[in-house]
């Protein structure tokens, strides 16, 4: 029974406290409830820890929706996982990550692990796969073919192979295997793969098929090989999927991933609050599509989080595991991981093409690549116009589930876009690549104007012999028909075509093409400006390292063509002149070292140059040490190579992400190097100018992105992609001249890690079982008082609030997840700083506040004690929850919310809250400025 009643008037003061004298009165005859009464009114009023508060609130919001992560419940001990050796490297934060993901394997038969790069997804998958092999299940590893080592190492009995004791037996496929009906990839014979006997498929980068492709003619495509040969059919399979960036180009690629864990069933997350994943996600974009199109100063992430709706963030929810470094900094500490290296500022090196000056500019030779017809590659553009149509129909590809039609002409097209963009790209890269690719296409059209010559020398022979031949009735794979076609994978009929026109398109091009050949020739190794600056650099880096004693450090190049050229010009001078060791990575298994004895296979290659990360075992020691390693984007994903401190970009890629991904191969966890340091090779003009070549080079064109599936994926310019915007690129670009950026930074919204409470549910957890019986036990209104010394906590105060009756019968917003629970931060001027609808940034500043806080703030009680007259005067604490309640119901009800604070809730009737709404204060934390007040 409430003995808590608020009173308005003197009369009823009086009243009032006559009765409870009278109470009391009657303890004294009882000292045992007296005791107990006493003692009931010290643990409501007693002072309490922030951290134990924070676990309070923790437990109104998850407890009771059966949401706590705990370790002992999810992880069943009998699987001995604990004892491997894959469970014993992981850090704290990743094995709550693993805890996090199987959780969710069993819930709802899928998760996306999206960590940021450099914090070990691959471990946590790998301890993901063991507690799944020891629970006798079989496991099929999806991987892109330029990570199949890193996955093949870690199953085999090898020396390099760290967790060779825990004896894993998972199969590995390359993504382009599911292409295939037949032959082998590695030791599976892929005629022969019991598909459906799957319990878990591990899809690594599983951005790749975020794009369901559209079939050509019937054919099944990977994604829908995946779907239907392992997910569907056969035994239940739970899909975990690895990807930093899961929703890299549009929020609406999600869909396509969590299909793998629905099995394409748009209604199975509906007993979850999800009634469509489809209309979710399509709803979300469009938010974010709106959200895009506000000003620069509107455009908070907090804003999107509200725009995006909670349909999305129960969604995201649900299904991933996400963690920047910020996040690990923030809230795990560096005490076990050990600190992040610090990023020096970026060197950037702006080179000549030419030392003697004779080359053209960049500038100019762009405006030469521009008038370039690229005429061999497009012969569709030169069929008769009365033949067009033919083609069209043979050819061309229905899109969007047939809603329209792209023309393989515009395919053509596209195709010679993006090689005019390849070789102003292969120019940015060395005038070396510029030159073998310049040459080939030389070639080509040599070939080309050949074909046209022997072709009008048969006709003239033989005018008659396929005249009437239609190009419908031809079959493209019968060898019969070479002699009239041209082109690759479409072919074009000769007679079908303007042969004049073309042999003038392609007669201009190739006197083009002549002229930069032979200009690119004349300059050799000696003149190469950009070579002798990356000379100078390596020297000066490794006679003054940044690191004591650490000489490593890694060239990344776009194109195997520059590797090549640059191993064959510093691998030499660095052993002679440097004393240190080099090796070439290319991916195309022409990989090289100047250790003789050193294998050239890639695993030994990186374990050679980076020992420490990579655990090489002590008998390998005598293989000794690469410094130096020139190297393609095939390693720029996947890799550990943090002994390094020094990563070069010799070309920029146009992509802001690949660099990063590239920086991430040493910019990681567990780095023994303090600093690090990133160098970036550009174009010597000014990076405006430069980025507006592409403009000029590409146009307002369509993009074939050749993704990492080896299929394409139509994408058009102005498809609301942020990666393929270039004026997102351009501001990118800018910045990481100044200074080395994050993944999550890049993105032009919300971060994935803003939008999963699977921290806090492992936090929960922990506390209920260090603290067994404590939280059931805490009164309604508990509260503890914390100063702030952080710049994003504003001192005031953030409420936990319990709609009650009515109005949690009828929540405020029926999608509104965490129902009935509210929490409000109201600042300490009296406006809301953060609204129910940020739930996941209130819990953010929460536990930045009360991280290792495990006792009473004494300092700050006692100020607030004082402020408040020992709590006779809460005027100013029930105003800012007024607000807070108003907020929420968009009334503001003073009257009836003064008496929320006394335990026994309210006197207001119902009703009293726009019509339906009453809320109990469950928990409250007081947050002071960190200055102390006079």
């Amino acid at each position: 029974m409430s003995l808590i009643q608020v009173s308005e008037s003197p009369e009823e003061a009086t009243s009032l406290t006559a009765w409870f004298d009278s109470q009391w009165s009657v303890l004294s005859s009882n000292p045992e409830a007296r005791e107990a009464l006493l003692a009931a009114l010290h643990e409501v009023a007693g002072q309490r820890d922030p951290f134990s508060i924070y676990a309070l609130i923790l437990y109104h919001l998850l407890y009771n929706k059966g949401e706590q992560m705990d370790e002992d419940r999810i992880v069943k001990a009998a699987t001995g996982i604990r004892n491997t050796v894959v469970w014993k490297k992981l850090y704290k934060f990743q094995r709550d990550g693993v805890v996090g993901a199987i959780d969710k394997l069993e819930r709802f038969g899928g998760c996306i692990i999206a960590d940021s790069v450099g914090l070990g997804k691959t471990f946590e998958a790998l301890a993901v796969i063991k507690y799944h092999e020891l629970r006798n299940d079989r496991v099929l590893v999806l991987c892109p073919k330029r990570l199949r080592d890193n996955w093949t190492l870690y199953k085999a009995n090898d020396a390099r192979n760290v967790l060779a004791t825990d004896r894993f037996n998972y199969d590995v496929l390359n993504h382009t295997d599911l292409s295939r009906e037949n032959g082998h990839s590695g030791d599976i014979d892929l005629g022969h793969v019991n598909w459906g006997n799957y319990d878990l498929v591990v899809i690594d980068e599983s951005h790749n098929f975020r794009n369901k492709k559209t079939p050509k003619q019937g054919a099944e495509t990977r994604y829908d090989r995946l779907m239907r040969r392992i997910i569907r059919e056969g035994v239940k399979t739970r899909v975990l999927m690895l990807s930093a960036t899961p929703v890299n180009n549009r929020l609406a690629d999600l869909k396509n991933q969590i299909a793998f864990v629905t099995e394409g069933d748009d209604t199975a997350l509906l007993e979850h609050g999800i009634s469509s994943i489809d209309s979710t996600t399509r709803r979300a974009q469009k938010a974010f599509n709106r959200w895009l199109d506000l000003a620069d100063e509107e455009k908070t992430p907090q804003l999107l989080v509200e725009m995006l709706g909670f349909d999305y963030f129960t969604l995201l929810d649900h299904l991933t595991i996400a963690r920047s470094r910020r996040h690990i900094e923030k809230y795990y500490g560096t005490a076990e991981t050990g600190r992040f290296p610090s990023r020096l500022p970026p060197i950037n090196i702006k080179a000549d093409v030419d030392k003697a000056g004779e080359f053209q500019s960049i500038k100019r030779i762009n405006l030469e690549i521009r008038q370039l017809k690229l005429a061999s590659y497009a012969p569709l553009r030169y069929v008769k116009e009365h033949k067009l149509a033919a083609y069209d129909e043979k050819y061309s590809t229905a899109i969007r589930g047939g809603e329209s039609i792209f023309r393989q002409v515009d395919r053509e097209e596209s195709l010679i876009h993006l090689m005019r963009v390849n070789v102003l790209k292969r120019m940015e890269s060395s005038v070396y690549s510029f030159a073998l690719t310049v040459g080939r296409q030389l070639k080509d059209v040599d070939a080309t104007l050949a074909r046209i010559e022997a072709h009008k020398l048969a006709k003239d022979g033989e005018r008659d012999e396929f005249e009437e031949i239609d190009i419908a009735d031809v079959d493209v794979d019968d060898p019969s028909f070479e002699p009239l076609l041209v082109g690759r994978k479409v072919k074009v009929l000769m007679d079908d075509m303007d042969l004049l026109r073309w042999r003038q398109d392609l007669t201009e091009d190739r006197n083009r093409l002549a002229t930069l050949y032979a200009a690119a020739q004349q300059v050799d190794a000696s003149r190469d400006d950009k070579l002798g600056k990356l000379r100078e650099r390596i020297a000066e880096k490794v006679r003054n390292p940044i690191n004591a004693g650490n000489r490593k450090m890694i060239v990344f190049t776009a194109f195997a063509d520059t590797a090549e050229y640059l191993y064959a010009h510093l691998a030499d001078w660095a052993k002679t002149q440097l004393n240190i060791d080099t090796a070439l990575v290319t991916g195309s298994g022409r990989n090289r070292s100047t250790m003789p004895a050193l294998h050239k296979d890639l695993a030994s290659i990186l374990t050679s140059f980076s020992p420490r990360a990579k655990e090489r075992p002590a008998s390998l020691a005598h293989e000794g040490e690469l410094d130096l390693l020139i190297a393609t984007d095939c390693i720029s994903e996947g890799q550990n190579l943090q002994d390094c401190d020094w990563l070069v970009n010799y070309d920029i890629h146009w992509n802001p992400v690949r660099i990063i991904q590239r920086f991430g191969r040493i910019d990681r966890l567990g780095s023994p190097n303090t600093s690090i340091q990133l160098v970036n090779f550009w174009p010597n003009m000014e990076l405006e100018e430069y980025i507006k070549l592409e403009q000029r080079v590409s146009g307002r064109m369509v993009l074939l992105d050749i993704s990492a599936t080896g299929e394409e994926n139509i994408i058009e310019q102005q498809s609301g992609d942020p990666m393929n915007d270039l004026e997102y690129r351009r501001k990118q670009l800018l910045k990481l001249q100044d200074a080395v950026i994050d993944l999550e930074d890049l993105s032009s919204g919300v971060s994935i890690t803003d939008l999963t409470l699977t921290d806090f549910r492992i936090d929960l957890a922990r506390y209920l079982k260090a603290h067994p019986g404590k939280l059931e036990g805490m009164p309604l209104g508990a509260s503890a008082v914390a100063t702030t010394h952080d710049a994003d906590v504003p001192a005031g105060i953030i409420f936990c609030l319990r709609a009650e009756g009515a109005a949690a019968d009828k929540a405020v917003d029926p999608t509104y997840p965490l129902a009935p629970i509210y929490l409000v931060h109201v600042g300490e001027s009296g406006s809301v700083l953060l609204p129910y609808t940020q739930a996941k940034y209130i819990l953010d500043r929460l536990k930045r506040l009360s991280m290792g806080r495990d006792l009473p703030d004494a300092g700050a009680t006692s100020r607030h004690a004082r402020a408040t007259r020992q709590g006779e005067d809460m005027g100013h604490a029930q105003a800012l929850l007024a607000t807070a309640v108003a907020s929420i119901v968009g009334k503001n009800e003073e009257r009836a919310l003064a008496s929320l604070f006394t335990p026994g809730g309210t006197h207001a009737m119902k009703g009293e809250f726009a019509g339906m709404n009453d809320f109990e204060v469950l928990a409250w934390m007081v947050i002071l400025p960190g200055a102390a007040s006079a």
